[in-house]
Formats: C-alpha cells, structure tokens, sequence
C-alpha cells in the first residue's frame, strides 16, 4: 500500500471479529426477489428448477469454503455455517459476509442457465446477509430449528395461498380466508378443496435442503506396480430431513459432531425472539459519510486465468466502471464512487437511511449487486472470451466524519492509484523485455517516482505522462446534469451517471462538482 499523508485515514477503520469460541452462521437472503422470481416467471409456489439453482450453489460454497460444514435453505434464503475453531479470514464478520453473498451471487448467475437453458435471466439477482453468532450449540440448534420451522409454514400457506389463486380467487381474497389459520386448517382446505395431501407434496419444498460435509473413503492407484492407496475425502451431499436439529439427525452425521459439536437434547420450543437476538445488527453511526469499499478476491489469479492485459487491462476497467455505474443507479444515497484496478470505493451522502444503515445488509447488498452485474456484463466487455470461474469480491464499511476527511480518504485512494500504476508500469515492462520477476523487483526496489519515469522513457522510450489517463487517474462514477435539448432549445435538465477519470486530489473536481 502507498504511503502518502493521506494514510491517516485508515484510523477509522474498526475490527469486527467474532470472537472464539463463538459459532460463526452467515445467511443470505434474497434481495427484491419477488420481484425476480415474477419477472423470471417462477412457478407458484415453488419452482423446482430454481430451489435447485439455490442448491446447486449452495453446495459449490461448501466446495470452495473448507471451514463450511453445513447449510440450511429454502426458497430465497440459505445459512451457512463455520467450523467452531474457524480462522476463515480471520473470524472478521465484513469479510465472511460479503464473500459469501459474493460468490454465491456470481455462482447463480453463471449456473442459470444450465438449469433455465431456454429462459434468458431478467432482472440482476442480489442478495444480503448477516452474521449470527451462536455462543453455544443450543444457540445453533435453537436458530437450526426456527428456520426449519419457518419454511414449513411459510410452504404451507404459500401452497394454500396459490391454490386458492389458480382456483380464481383474488389475491386479496386468499389472504383473507387464510387470516389467522391454524396449521390443521389449512391441510383441511388443501386436502377438501383441491385435493391435496401436504405430508405427499416433495421433502424439499415442505423441509428444505441440508447441506452437508461428510467423509468417503475413497481407493486410488497411483502406479500399476503399487498397491490401491486408501484416504479420506470429503465430500458434500444433500439430505431433506423433517428435522435438522434433533439429536438423531446429528448422531445418524457424525461429522456434524466432529467440527461443530452435539446437542444434549431435543429442542421443543422455539422463541424467536430468543435467535433474533444472536443477529448481528450493527448500525454505522448517523450523520457521518459511509464509504463501502469492495476489492476482489484472489484477483490476481482471476486476472492471470482470464489472460488480462498487463499491468492494465483496458476492457476490465471498463468492465468495472459498468458495475459501478449500475451500482450508482441502483442505490438510493450513493453519491459517488472511485475506482482503480479490482477495488471500487462507494460514498454514501451522511444522512442516508439505506437499510437504516445496517453495515451487514448494506456492504453485502453492494458486493452481491457488483458481482451479479460483473457476470453478467462479462459477455458485453469480453465477447470473444468464456468466463473460466466466477469471480468474487469482499467489502467493509467506514464511517468518515467530515467532508475534508472524505475527500482525503478518496485522495489517499487516487495516490495509491498513481504510485501503484507506475510501479506495475515499469514492473511489466521490464518483464517482457526478458526480465524475471524477482530481477524486475530488485531493480524497482527503493525507486522514487522520478527514477521510475526515467526509466520507462529511457528503457522503453515510453513518456508516462502520456499513458491513458484512465491507468494513472482511476474512474470517478457521479451523477451530473445532462441539458435535454429539443430543436436547438433546452427543454429541461436530468441527472445521468457518468464516468470519468479527473483529478480528484486537488480542489479544482470538488469546486464543480460538490458530494453535499
């Protein structure tokens, strides 16, 4: 990271770990997914086709997250929960919940269409999430066993709700006559008006989808003069079980009990307002500036699979800056955003209530959105090339008290931009005219900015003046009045999100254009 007298900035910063030996969940929800699910139209009440795509990245989660033991989900929704001695990232709650959605957002993007081949995707999928922090295994077995329940009743009403509807009620009318129901009642009307056994409807729709780790022992034969070699391996299977969180289901996987520990007893009665209290609901302090930084992750080996130019990759910036734009457009109280290379920065003006500024449903909103949209734009930017895996991204939110302290902390980031792009330049160069990696490090090693240029213009004849200004500025994303014209005459004015690579350290940007 650059240095520069900006740093300070960092102080603001605040850790957020959960601490040991607290038991780590991360759920995700749907975001506006009513909306998707009619814009996509989705069968009523459950369409297996999409329960599946849940599962189906659900279960590449638990592939690519070893500390992932088990995951719970039902319609839009899916808990995912850690290893007790987990150091996934270090137990930091921003983190874990942001890759997660992340991911597990660019996964179902990419996989729709294997499981809507003849549907194109309408509508950006996003989805938020939140930690719950379970200090004991009845905390867990306790949350395991309301979200159980709330997809058996929220199965049972929606399949009477929708029933009711195809028979020709109103929307309306079916809301009333199922006001106050008990769970007998409506079994009575799904069997004595449509026929219907509950209990005979499929497992996944009235118990949901476990996800589980287990261990297989598997032969392998490494050499034909060498005897079968035996090892374990985990692997990840699906179970649609009445209850998850009664002892038999955890004794019946031993494997549970390994990483996570074993309930002492049944759980009969569920308070949620017992579980509700373990959700984390950290609000960011009113009345200051919140920046929502995102930076991908691993992107250096995304970067160097997908063949990106070095060090910049014109396409992929823009790529970025697309993702930002739609971010921008899509989130009342973002007011601007600066981006350089796979990190995007996103201010959010003072007095914003989005999501009553709840730091997890904010910063895991963003980060889904931005990589949803990273996915699907990919084809726009990269036509010629497949997307090999889908890519993620992490975020935090930082509150920042005053203007001047916003404007530095978006200084501090266009510093690093420039210092960073310069030694990438001159690094790059020197490796393809011949240089190994370690040479061409050695050589920067303890360089200034001015050795650095003379060494581009003397070695390569290259003036870094004159590289494109989006390479040594970064894109700034804002809103700006655009003049609607009509025959020669302003007929009226609109705001439109622009992209632009000014220069955002010095106060000539900020004397046109101000963040209030």
């Amino acid at each position: 990271m650059a240095n520069s007298k900006y740093e300070y900035v960092k102080s603001f910063e605040s850790e957020d770990e959960v601490m040991y030996p607290n038991l780590i969940v991360v759920r995700i929800d749907g975001r506006n997914f009513a909306r998707f699910s009619e814009v996509n139209e989705f069968e009523k009440p459950n369409d297996e086709r999409a329960l599946n795509l849940m599962n189906c990245c659900a279960t590449l989660v638990l592939e690519k997250y070893p500390d992932i033991i088990l995951a719970y989900g039902f319609s839009d929704e899916y808990s995912f929960i850690f290893k007790k001695e987990t150091k996934f990232y270090q137990r930091r709650a921003s983190k874990m919940l942001s890759l997660i959605a992340s991911f597990f957002t660019s996964l179902y993007v990419a996989k729709w269409g294997e499981f809507f081949p003849h549907k194109e995707m309408r509508f950006t999928p996003s989805f938020k999430s939140k930690i719950i922090c379970c200090p004991s295994m009845e905390v867990l077995q306790a949350y395991l066993a309301w979200r159980q329940r709330e997809c058996h009743s929220k199965n049972q009403y929606d399949t009477c709700f929708w029933m009711l509807i195809k028979s020709g009620k109103s929307e309306t009318e079916a809301h009333d006559i199922l006001k106050g129901t008990q769970k007998q009642e409506k079994n009575e009307i799904l069997f004595q008006q449509f026929g219907i056994n509950y209990k005979n409807l499929p497992s996944m729709y009235r118990q949901g989808s476990c996800l589980l780790k287990t261990e297989v022992e598997e032969t392998l034969k490494i050499h034909d003069s060498e005897s079968p070699v035996k090892r374990q391996r985990k692997m990840v299977k699906t179970i649609h079980s009445e209850n998850i969180a009664s002892r038999s289901f955890w004794n019946d996987n031993s494997f549970l009990c390994k990483e996570l520990g074993c309930f002492e007893q049944n759980v009969n009665n569920i308070k949620q307002e017992y579980v509700k209290l373990f959700q984390s609901e950290n609000k960011l302090l009113p009345f200051t500036w919140i920046v929502v930084r995102i930076d991908g992750s691993h992107f250096h080996r995304f970067s160097e699979v997908q063949g990106f130019e070095k060090p910049n990759d014109e396409q992929a910036l823009k790529l970025m800056n697309s993702c930002a734009v739609a971010i921008l457009e899509e989130f009342d109280g973002i007011v601007f955003a600066y981006g350089v290379s796979d990190e995007y920065s996103f201010v959010l003006k003072k007095n914003t209530q989005l999501y009553q500024r709840r730091d997890s449903e904010i910063v895991s909103a963003v980060v889904s959105f931005f990589s949803s949209t990273y996915v699907i734009k990919w084809k726009e930017y990269f036509p010629k090339k497949e997307l090999k895996y889908p890519p993620n991204f992490d975020g935090r939110a930082v509150c920042y008290p005053s203007y001047e302290i916003i404007r530095d902390y978006l200084a501090w980031r266009q510093v690093d931009c420039h210092i960073n792009n310069q030694y990438n330049t001159c690094f790059w160069m020197l490796v393809k005219s011949g240089k190994s990696t370690r040479e061409a490090q050695s050589l920067l090693k303890g360089t200034q900015a001015q050795e650095k240029n003379q060494m581009l213009s003397q070695l390569f004849g290259i003036d870094y003046s004159m590289l494109p200004i989006i390479f040594r500025n970064g894109s700034s994303v804002f809103f700006k009045e655009m003049m609607v014209t009509d025959n020669g005459f302003v007929a009226n004015s609109q705001k439109k999100v622009v992209v632009e690579h000014p220069n955002i350290i010095e106060d000539g940007f900020w004397e046109a254009y101000a963040l209030y």
